[in-house]
């Protein structure tokens, strides 16, 4: 883990900084924590490869939230963003957006993109709070049940 910048959460201080393969114990037990349809460890380690970077938030030494995202051309795509269930509610997500859109912008990427679930109103709130808006929907993107639920397509431009 390399720290690159930090923030106050509940009156201590967190760090960012970039995740590798020693960070996949703590990341998939966020992840099984915070989706019923998680990431696989293979997924996780395909996201680890050229174009793509993860980043995590560490409060007390400890990972209470990453993302994982993609790069090509002047595009970047949010692939993953989950807090751990421990440490919602606490500004981590936004943070660890916030964090990425600065990233991007010293990157000079064009546009950010990500698709989110239909029925994910708290973090279609969020990201609307930091400019995306709704460019399009995925039909029966996810995973629910026996059935498959819809993915609205967010961007901003940097």
């Amino acid at each position: 883990m390399v720290s690159e910048r930090s923030f106050r959460l509940k009156g201590a201080e967190s760090t960012f900084g970039r995740l590798g393969e020693a960070d996949l114990p703590a990341i998939l037990d966020i992840e099984r924590g915070g989706y019923g349809y998680p990431w696989s460890e293979a997924q996780f380690l395909d996201c680890m490869g050229e174009g793509f970077e993860a980043w995590g938030s560490f409060f007390g030494g400890r990972l209470t939230g990453y993302l994982v995202h993609w790069q090509v051309l002047d595009e970047a795509h949010l692939m993953n963003l989950c807090v751990d269930r421990s440490h919602t509610r606490q500004g981590i997500g936004r943070q660890l957006l916030r964090h990425w859109i600065s990233r991007m912008t010293c990157q000079n990427m064009g546009e950010l993109i990500l698709e989110v679930r239909e029925s994910n109103l708290g973090a279609q709130a969020l990201y609307r709070s930091e400019g995306f808006v709704q460019v399009g929907e995925r039909p029966d993107y996810y995973p629910d049940g026996g059935k498959r639920e819809s993915a609205i397509i967010m961007m901003l431009r940097l």
